[in-house]
């Protein structure tokens, strides 16, 4: 991964840390040599510059991807909108004739693991029924008119959010770009390698600002901070064209920097590596979310998938035969969760998946204020056996349930998800600058098609408690965040033979 041949370079073989072994001055040298640059800012410069270059594909598809998804909800709404609107009628049939309507649809044979009744008027009722032919966290939803029973249409939902065919596939692209599970590694390696060049560029400008300001001593600090926070709020529009993409790429990145590690941090609870590490964490800690139980026994329930908005942990699967769940109990099952503790319209009613477990009402309603109360209740009985209030959640449950809401976009509503489209907007052009600064650096003549990457051997010239902070935190860092351990090393491999290869060429003789 360094540059080898350009005018100016060391030769000779290439040792562990970069500097060749017979240009390595002697100590008489040394002490003849000018001062070189510190070690901090050319350490930070490389860092960002190779994971830009190797991991930037992925963070540009994962930027575009979740720009686009934010925009899905109002897309889904134009799309599906016969599906998902009914007109609005002063009464509304019961949940049992509804759910009748939707039997009489798909069949006798479909099993029915979950009812979303309709939140306002003039909304659509979902029964949602399982399939042999469905993908992991897929429902069949039938969409019925609350005052006629009237069927308005029939599509696949995803997830515990709900989303629609168009979605799901923005989804599915953002998650694994539709390569199923292997895919996910994309994801993860995006929103893990994200946060890092993020805090490696801020930690950059700022060290070059901070030099910049001691070269500049004779004008006073105030008059700096000014000049510079006026570099930093808008590009420059002059000067060269390297000059003006890399004021763009700073300028934007000083800009969107704590969404971006916002999103990183977030976006890493869903990977199956990290994020595992992360619920290891958690649940070490105590700090998991509540669950309602739904066993009857009393042997507790599971954790729920706070992530299930965005993929997966849609309505479980039932294994309770379609006849044994009686449809009038929907609507008994609901009015005693709206007095305990439902009181949104966003609901969705789950009955048994089994023998000895209850039924569970949801609440749903994932933007300010969080509405996710639940309740069970025994459907032999009718009595309450759990419930779980979101005002009673630990704080660090309610900031990952918050974290995840505005992830998705959901939190603050055409806010939240105008935000989330621009800084992805914002990051995606970031990596395209970043290329387009690399091929600006490209040699005008010889073999180079692009820039000449950062000097080699930084770590040379750092003092030894550095090189220790850096090498532990790298081993720490990869160790919580196992891909980011993994192309760390590959890079340092590739770095290690470009430059052997670099050396074996300089030291071949000429013809």
């Amino acid at each position: 991964m360094s540059a080898t041949g350009d005018a100016g370079e060391p030769r000779g073989p290439v040792l562990l840390d970069g500097a060749p072994s017979a240009d390595r001055p002697s100590g008489t040298d040394l002490a003849r040599q000018p001062r070189r640059a510190g070690w901090l800012s050319p350490l930070l410069l490389r860092l960002h510059f190779y994971a830009g270059v190797f991991v930037g594909p992925f963070v540009l598809v994962a930027a575009a991807s979740g720009a686009l998804y934010a925009l899905t909800p109002q897309v889904e709404q134009a799309v599906y909108d016969h599906e998902l609107h009914a007109p609005a009628a002063a009464s509304q049939l019961a949940l049992r004739e509804q759910i009748l309507a939707a039997d009489a649809y798909v069949g006798p044979d479909e099993q029915l693991v979950a009812v979303r009744p309709a939140p306002e008027p003039g909304d659509t009722t979902r029964v949602m029924y399982a399939g042999d032919d469905l993908g992991a966290s897929e429902t069949r939803a039938v969409f019925v008119d609350p005052a006629t029973a009237e069927i308005r249409g029939d599509l696949t939902a995803y997830g515990t959010s709900g989303a629609l065919p168009v979605r799901t596939w923005v989804t599915q692209l953002h998650r694994s770009l539709h390569l199923g599970e292997p895919g996910r590694l994309y994801s993860e390696l995006a929103a893990s390698w994200l946060g890092v060049v993020a805090v490696a560029g801020l930690a950059l400008w700022g060290t070059q600002r901070w030099r910049a300001r001691r070269k500049k001593s004779q004008l006073k600090r105030s008059q700096l901070m000014k000049t510079h926070l006026k570099t930093a709020r808008r590009p420059a529009v002059a000067g060269p064209g390297y000059a003006r993409t890399r004021s763009r790429h700073t300028t934007t990145g000083l800009w969107v920097v704590g969404v971006a590690l916002f999103l990183s941090a977030t976006g890493i609870t869903w990977s199956e590596h990290g994020g595992g590490n992360v619920s290891d964490l958690r649940a070490a800690v105590g700090w998991t979310t509540p669950a309602v139980s739904t066993d009857l026994s009393g042997a507790g329930g599971d954790a729920p998938d706070e992530h299930a908005g965005h993929h997966g942990g849609g309505a479980p699967a039932g294994t309770v035969a379609p006849a044994a769940v009686s449809r009038g109990a929907f609507d008994s099952v609901l009015a005693i969760a709206q007095d305990v503790n439902v009181d949104t319209g966003l609901v969705e009613i789950r009955p048994p998946t089994e023998a000895g477990t209850a039924w569970v009402v949801q609440e749903i309603q994932r933007s300010y204020p969080t509405e996710v109360d639940a309740v069970a209740i025994d459907g032999q009985t009718m009595q309450v056996v759990d419930r779980v209030d979101f005002d009673d959640f630990s704080l660090v449950a309610k900031l990952s349930r918050w974290g995840i809401d505005l992830h998705m976009g959901s939190m603050f509503g055409l806010a939240n998800q105008l935000v989330l489209f621009v800084a992805g907007s914002a990051i995606a052009a970031m990596v395209v600058w970043g290329y387009v600064m690399w091929w600006q650096r490209r040699p005008r003549r010889g073999p180079r098609r692009v820039g000449k990457p950062p000097e080699r051997g930084v770590l040379r010239r750092a003092p030894w408690w550095a090189v220790v902070v850096a090498l532990v935190g790298a081993a720490a860092l990869g160790t919580f965040l196992p891909l980011v351990g993994l192309s760390l090393v590959a890079f340092l491999v590739v770095d290690a033979l470009v430059g052997l290869r670099g050396a074996s060429r300089r030291d071949a003789p000429v013809r």
